[in-house]
């Protein structure tokens, strides 16, 4: 008997009872939809994760202000006075790897209009925050070099707390706001950013000259961090270790683990998040295919349960001619064609629901090709894997017994 032969008796045997077969699939149409889903969501969640902390700024190095000690106890990151303006204008003029530099002083205070108010995050920066950062005025205009330098009372706010300020409609463009009860002038709403790489939600803050900040809203002379833009992306390493040195010689410093800064590569953290994002999407992928097991062992059940109903066939088949490798392949490809359909309705299934989850969660989704490969041999070598055993019994029947099976 030829394969096309064993392929249309495979396809009989499986339409004989159309709802058990279904019911049959189910287990492989779960399996590969969970995998799909599961899979297509960590993928999703990697992209996003990396576009998110790309768009933080091109070639990003930030140095931290240290974490001291008081009575023993080590305070926040970004908490010791160790950095200042003058760091910041000797890493642009000595560093040549350094295409830019922004000095920023942040901390939270409340800010009020009207009858509105909110706690939230207040930077002072220099113009060349917007390049550095990546992140531009949507409308209005940015913190101008003239605006440093007069310490100007002006502020742009960031879309989240323009939006709970100012009610819907209301142009908050030349309106007085006041922080820490000193009035600001607002000229400027950023562009919508959010968050990425564990930083702080980059809507909700409000920009203000950085000169402003050190002398007229937190009276201090330190910065928090100083944001650097490298020339290019391979010399990331070389900027980070020229920076360090600078510094350790501006901080008298020759030990160089009493450090009082800490620089963070955005390279580095890019890679730490996706191998951390790419083992949870393993791990996802893995607990999903657990129910394809689950579904192989169903189909197994089943394939017995048929080879016992069809004895009687079986010996039939074999008493006109039929070998025993005949009737191995038609029970085997049963039961790989079970997992094949069900690995097709599961594709099916995982891109609705992965879409669907995404919708409902705000996330991102990425359907892979190789995904989709990986569930459909999957649940083939389930089908193989699973089936071979009933196929086997099903060979091994004796013609006679099998005729006299009642």
């Amino acid at each position: 008997m030829n394969l096309l032969e064993t392929l249309k008796m495979a396809l009989r045997g499986i339409s004989v009872n159309k709802v058990r077969s279904a019911l049959t699939m189910l287990g492989i149409v779960i399996g590969v939809g969970a995998v799909v889903a599961m899979v297509s969501i960590g993928t999703g969640a990697t992209s996003s994760v990396t576009s998110r902390i790309q768009g933080l700024g091109s070639n990003l190095l930030t140095i931290m202000a240290g974490a001291p000690s008081v009575g023993g106890v080590r305070q926040a990151m970004g908490s010791a006075t160790s950095l200042t303006i003058e760091d910041a204008e000797a890493l642009k003029k000595s560093v040549s790897t350094v295409k830019n530099v922004s000095p920023e002083l942040s901390q939270n205070a409340q800010v009020v209009y009207l009858s509105q108010n909110t706690n939230t995050s207040i930077s002072g920066v220099m113009p060349a925050y917007e390049e550095v950062r990546n992140f531009h005025a949507a409308y209005g205009q940015f913190i101008t070099k003239d605006d440093v330098d007069t310490s100007r009372r002006v502020a742009v706010l960031g879309q989240t707390v323009a939006g709970q300020l100012f009610s819907a409609g209301e142009e908050p463009i030349g309106k007085v706001i006041k922080i820490n009860n000193i009035p600001f002038q607002v000229i400027g709403i950023m562009e919508q950013k959010g968050s990425g790489g564990g930083s702080s939600n980059m809507d909700d803050t409000i920009l203000i000259p950085l000169s402003t900040a050190m002398h007229r809203v937190f009276g201090s002379r330190s910065l928090r961090q100083i944001s650097v833009e490298v020339a290019s992306a391979d010399q990331m390493d070389q900027a980070s270790a020229e920076i360090t040195n600078l510094l350790m010689i501006r901080h008298k410093i020759s030990d160089s683990s009493k450090i009082d800064f800490q620089i963070m590569n955005q390279a580095e953290v890019l890679n730490t998040l996706s191998e951390v994002t790419g083992t949870l999407t393993l791990l996802l992928g893995g607990i999903a295919a657990i129910s394809l097991i689950v579904g192989g062992i169903g189909i197994m059940n089943i394939m017995l349960v048929s080879v016992t109903e069809r004895t009687r066939e079986i010996g039939l088949r074999k008493a006109v001619g039929a070998k025993r490798r005949d009737v191995l392949f038609q029970f085997l490809i049963e039961s790989v064609l079970l997992c094949l359909a069900g690995g097709v309705a599961g594709v099916g299934l995982g891109f609705l629901g992965s879409v669907a989850i995404g919708q409902y969660a705000g996330w991102g989704t990425v359907i892979s090709i190789s995904s989709i490969w990986l569930a459909f041999f999957f649940s083939g070598a389930v089908g193989v894997f699973f089936g071979i055993y009933p196929a086997i019994k099903a060979s091994r029947l004796n013609p006679i017994d099998a005729l006299r099976y009642e």
